[in-house]
């Protein structure tokens, strides 16, 4: 049967699902119904192949009137659980765009009330739909690497100034008294902390021990744009350092340390390197399931869901523990510059101390960054 689907929030990222489902919709398994933005899309904003979807901004009478199966909600981060739990409320299934919500209480009113009405979730991680991830676990598990010591995440990334003045909430960790938390560890580099969680097989809020974060700006925003955690849990610890800052902006990865060699995952290419004692160095690329397509199928046949809520609930941690930090401190202004050509701001020297991070499992403040002297110590949370 062809299912039936509304998307909420077609612009901005919106618009690479609006491409995906006139992907699925070519190959009859979905049908746009419905597209909930405060401002409708005009003819040219909506793909060739999609029809003339009904549009409102008013989610819950557009999911009555089109009859949608499907929501998928692609909006800005503090609207995530209440329109999630309007879609449910009328056992609409959901795929929720990471991060699922801005604040673990309100993560655990979202997962609790999407699993109150019997609906499915699917969190918008697609890295986690990647064939690497079990490829990886099944090398540890055979012991390819030996005694699996930690997992290492680099992100060196750029971002204009432009960046953050794309919606009123870009940047921010409050908005009128609601909290964001729009962090480079939260939201653009979110895949490398929630993948680095799957692959030490730590995903549920009760795997994780105890977090510590260094926050820290260089753009005139309130959230963080440079930044590293790391997360302890009962499998190793998982140290993620990123930036938005980079000098040249690279594919961000992540390294799987064991006694006897390690596991690279760019995982945003589904490519594996293997180096380990003994052998000559084997790259692999896998293959990927799409996240939507993955909640077709669980719907059609009972295929299980890959990402679940309770399987982010460790990032979720991390994301209360980033709230809940004090706010990022900005970077002397020695310490940056600007790129007048690209409109954007650089640390100089983050690229590697971004690697170090994760060839050492170590936070900045460890590496003696400049700008992170030791009396700015870790923010650090045990949870019991």
């Amino acid at each position: 049967m062809t299912v039936p689907v509304v998307l909420a929030g077609a612009r901005g990222h919106g618009r690479w699902h609006l491409d995906n489902i006139r992907r699925l919709a070519a190959t009859g398994r979905v049908r746009l119904a419905g597209i909930c933005e405060l401002t409708p899309l005009t003819e040219a904003e909506i793909p060739d192949g999609l029809g003339t979807p009904e549009q409102s901004a008013d989610i819950g009478a557009l999911l009555d009137a089109t009859g949608a199966r499907i929501a998928v909600i692609c909006t800005p981060i503090p609207t995530h659980t209440d329109l999630a739990l309007t879609a449910a409320a009328r056992g609409v299934h959901l795929l929720l765009e990471k991060p699922p919500a801005p604040s673990y209480a309100e993560f655990r009113r979202m997962a609790d009330g999407v699993e109150r009405a019997r609906v499915a979730c699917q969190i918008g991680f697609q890295s986690l739909g990647s064939h690497a991830v079990p490829a990886i676990r099944r090398l540890l598990a055979e012991g390819a690497i030996g005694e699996v010591t930690g997992v290492g995440g680099a992100g060196a990334w750029a971002r204009d100034e432009a960046y953050y003045r794309r919606a009123p909430w870009a940047g921010r960790r409050r908005l009128n008294g609601v909290d964001v938390v729009d962090g480079v560890l939260t939201n653009p580099l979110a895949h490398a902390v929630a993948t680095g969680l799957a692959l030490l097989g730590a995903t549920r809020a009760e795997d994780v021990t105890g977090i510590e974060t260094e926050l820290l700006r260089a753009n005139a925003i309130e959230s963080d744009d440079t930044s590293c955690v790391r997360v302890r849990t009962p499998h190793g610890p998982v140290t993620v350092a990123a930036t938005l800052c980079a000098e040249h902006p690279g594919e961000p990865y992540l390294v799987v340390h064991g006694s006897s060699g390690r596991i690279t995952f760019w995982y945003k290419q589904d490519r594996v390197l293997l180096q380990r004692t003994g052998h000559g160095p084997e790259e692999t690329e896998h293959g990927r399931t799409d996240l939507l397509e993955n909640l077709l199928e669980h719907l059609d046949g009972g295929t299980e869901l890959l990402v679940p809520p309770d399987g982010t609930g460790a990032f979720m941690r991390v994301v209360e523990a980033v709230r809940t930090a004090p706010d990022p401190a900005p970077l002397p202004e020695h310490a940056w510059r600007r790129l007048p050509a690209e409109h954007r701001r650089i640390v100089p020297g983050i690229d590697g101390l971004v690697a170090a991070a994760a060839g050492t499992l170590s936070l900045y403040s460890e590496l003696g960054a400049p700008w992170a002297p030791p009396a700015s110590l870790p923010n650090e949370v045990t949870i019991r």
